[in-house]
């Protein structure tokens, strides 16, 4: 399987980066990953994906301020986010779609929806 669809992973922590990077692949998507709020944005600047799976809670830039920058750059705005996240209040739900993530994925990931919605915000990988 391979593909030219390209996902930015973002996330502080090394071993969910590694995660991903691992299921991703095996679907055959091209993955780069991050550490860090404003490394996604400086990722993004240089070498533009078709999606960016984006941890919420990091250090120093959080997700929320990540997907402000980024939907509010008419370069940027339509790159679908998918918010990764450990938080599960409504509360918080609403104030990420309202701030125009494309989906949110609960963590611990898992594999099955993940892959559902990758395939149904990009397609499915040829």
């Amino acid at each position: 399987m391979s593909s030219n669809q390209k996902i930015l992973v973002a996330d502080d922590d090394s071993r969910n980066r590694k995660l991903l990077e691992t299921l991703l692949r095996a679907d055959g998507y091209l993955v780069a990953s991050v550490g860090s709020g404003q490394a996604t944005l400086d990722a993004v600047a240089t070498d533009r994906p078709h999606l960016i799976l984006l941890d919420l809670m990091m250090p120093g830039m959080d997700g929320f301020e990540v997907v402000r920058r980024l939907k509010g750059d008419e370069g940027t705005r339509d790159i679908p986010i998918v918010m990764v996240t450990a938080l599960d209040d409504a509360g918080s739900r609403m104030r990420l779609l309202a701030a125009g993530v494309a989906d949110l994925l609960p963590k611990p990931i898992d594999r099955w929806q993940l892959k559902e919605r990758l395939e149904r915000l990009l397609g499915s990988v040829t």
